[in-house]
């Protein structure tokens, strides 16, 4: 094997060792387990990097080969798998980094590194994957990686509560990611994208059926990527340590989907009807959850909902320009992983040095005190927002310029969410860090160790610099700059900052309250309601099948009862009687064949 072989399925395989390592064999050493499994990542990322001068390659391992079907295990390495392979070992090393010192004194502390490493397996398995069966093994192992990461501290109630309902959630959007899998394989005979794409002509037969399968597929990417209305569990994830909600829930897990949705855009290319769904629910997500994102207090959860709105852009993006080699989406969320991983990061350092405290009212003054986490998440929101020059500003209008130029009622969506973006990221930096401190705790806030600020400072860099690519990976930002577009995203960037400035610059409360945006429109409490009431339909009907089959059987004992108890009658032990019954059986016999 040459280079170009070897060095993907390094990528792949070094994590899954590392992982099993930690768990079967360093369970009991935690510092042993954050080292090796921290210079795995750093191990992954170099690895990410000469892959990156590689040719495209593509490599595999025949898996199942019987008549009819042939599955491989195999890797694909070409500019998409790329790019996104040095996102997901570049956050996972700085998140590996950060960790070791926020999870110094956790008493599962190798735990939580052997279920980071094996994450990190998950994930570079999808990024890697050649077809879908391979992608779908993936996509389940990391939906089981998220699950234990989000519910690492499972002896709290809402931290065990929201790895079940992520799990729950996605499972459902798997579910029909597994239908649309089936409906492409009975109609191209292949699961590989390379053979998929070659058989575009005898999929474009049955337009429905195709797009039918698109949007099962594409219900996979609603689960993993949280869109709505399969959006729910995201926020609640935040139950789970910070660096997990930098690496799965800002970074890499919530982006498979979009990765996806990328891989197969030749597919979505090829249906109008569903690149437009596709469009609409990103739209729709992004503009939720921009608006409940207004309304929040738990830091985290503000960044939380300020990623499903991102995510809602990028698959917007999709619909809007489905292109094989990511286009916009992929640009956005390539910028994205780095700002948002700071943000989430700089949350964590916050959280740390407030001694857990994540309410922004009880913050304030933290630049006074906590002045190198203070610039970093500056420049993060700034990044976020579409401040002019930074990551964000080029990948965002790229979007923008899509849909300019193919939908304008979602040009003016992506417009509004603009707007609002900037005004709660804005609100969460003045309230939390500018003004005086609110409690003991801010007062005495301070920066963190080297090992966190050294990953913020790293990505801090990125979010300036991330918007200046080559052209040939696969987007360029410079090509994507259009007067007509940069002109009307400042003024929405401007807008929604100054409101935000002007509203709550030196309140210690939050003047405006918006219930439905607080309570997250109530979707939480509409779906309680809709399990409770299937439950209680269910169980009517199940009590009532379960009362019809006891009626049948105690009627059914009855009978053999009462059968039972006429023949005990004739039990008498009489022998007169028995004379008597003889011959009335005689008679009886008698009267049969003279009148019969």
């Amino acid at each position: 094997m040459n280079n170009n072989e070897i060095i993907p399925w390094f990528i792949l395989l070094n994590p899954l060792i590392t992982a099993v390592l930690i768990l079967f064999v360093f369970r009991k050493n935690h510092g042993t387990a954050a080292t090796v499994s921290t210079m795995s990542a750093f191990f992954g990322l170099v690895g990410s990097l000469c892959a990156f001068t590689l040719a495209p390659t593509h490599t595999l391992v025949l898996w199942i080969d019987i008549p009819g079907l042939q599955i491989p295990i195999g890797v694909q390495l070409d500019h998409l798998s790329q790019v996104m392979l040095l996102v997901v070992t570049g956050i996972g090393f700085l998140v590996h980094l950060y960790s070791t010192v926020y999870m110094e004194h956790d008493e599962s502390k190798a735990r939580f590194f052997g279920h980071l490493s094996l994450f990190m397996f998950s994930m570079l398995g999808i990024v890697l994957a050649d077809n879908f069966a391979m992608m779908f093994i993936f996509w389940e192992l990391v939906g089981v990686s998220s699950y234990l990461l989000i519910g690492h501290w499972f002896t709290r109630d809402a931290a065990g509560k929201a790895a079940n309902k992520a799990f729950m959630m996605n499972r459902i959007g798997d579910f029909g990611f597994m239908l649309g899998i089936l409906m492409l394989w009975s109609t191209a005979g292949t699961v590989t994208f390379k053979g998929l794409e070659a058989a575009t002509g005898t999929l474009t037969t049955n337009p429905m059926f195709l797009t039918a399968a698109i949007l099962l597929v594409f219900c996979g990417a609603m689960g993993k990527s949280a869109q709505f209305p399969l959006h729910t569990w995201l926020p609640d994830a935040m139950e789970g340590p910070t660096p997990v909600s930098a690496l799965i829930h800002a970074a890499t897990m919530v982006a498979a989907g979009v990765f996806m949705l990328a891989r197969i855009a030749f597919l979505i290319g090829l249906s109008p009807a569903a690149a437009l769904i596709i469009a609409w629910i990103g739209a729709i997500t992004s503009i939720l959850a921009a608006l409940m994102a207004t309304q929040q207090d738990d830091i985290k959860r503000i960044l939380a909902y300020s990623t499903l709105s991102q995510l809602g852009y990028m698959v917007m993006a999709i619909g809007l320009a489905p292109d094989p080699s990511g286009g916009p989406a992929m640009f956005h969320l390539f910028t994205h992983a780095f700002f948002k991983a700071l943000l989430f990061l700089g949350a964590g350092a916050v959280i740390h040095a407030l001694h857990h405290e994540q309410d922004i009212w009880k913050m304030g003054g933290l630049s006074k005190h906590m002045p190198k986490t203070t610039v970093t998440f500056a420049i993060g929101t700034a990044a976020l927002t579409g401040f002019p020059l930074l990551a964000g500003f080029w990948s965002k209008d790229s979007i923008l310029a899509a849909a300019s130029e193919k939908s304008t009622p979602l040009y003016i969506i992506g417009l509004c969410v603009a707007v609002l973006t900037a005004f709660y990221m804005t609100r969460l930096f003045v309230v939390a860090f500018l003004g005086k401190p609110r409690t003991e705790a801010a007062h005495h806030g301070h920066d963190c160790p080297a090992r966190m600020t050294v990953p913020l400072l790293i990505l801090a860099v990125l979010s300036v610099i991330a918007g200046f690519v080559p052209e040939k990976w696969f987007f360029s930002a410079h090509q994507h700059f259009h007067w007509n577009i940069a002109i009307p995203a400042t003024i929405a960037f401007a807008v929604g900052t100054a409101i935000a400035f002007k509203i709550y610059s030196g309140k210690d409360k939050d003047p405006i309250r918006v219930s439905a945006f607080r309570n997250k429109f109530y979707l939480d409490e509409i779906y309680g309601a809709i399990v409770a009431g299937t439950q209680d339909v269910l169980a009517y009907i199940a009590n009532a099948v379960d009362s019809l089959i006891s009626g049948i059987v105690r009627l059914a004992g009855m009978a053999a009862w009462g059968v039972g108890f006429l023949f005990r009658l004739l039990q008498f032990g009489n022998v007169q009687g028995y004379s008597f019954v003889f011959g009335l059986g005689v008679v009886g016999l008698i009267w049969f064949v003279v009148f019969k």
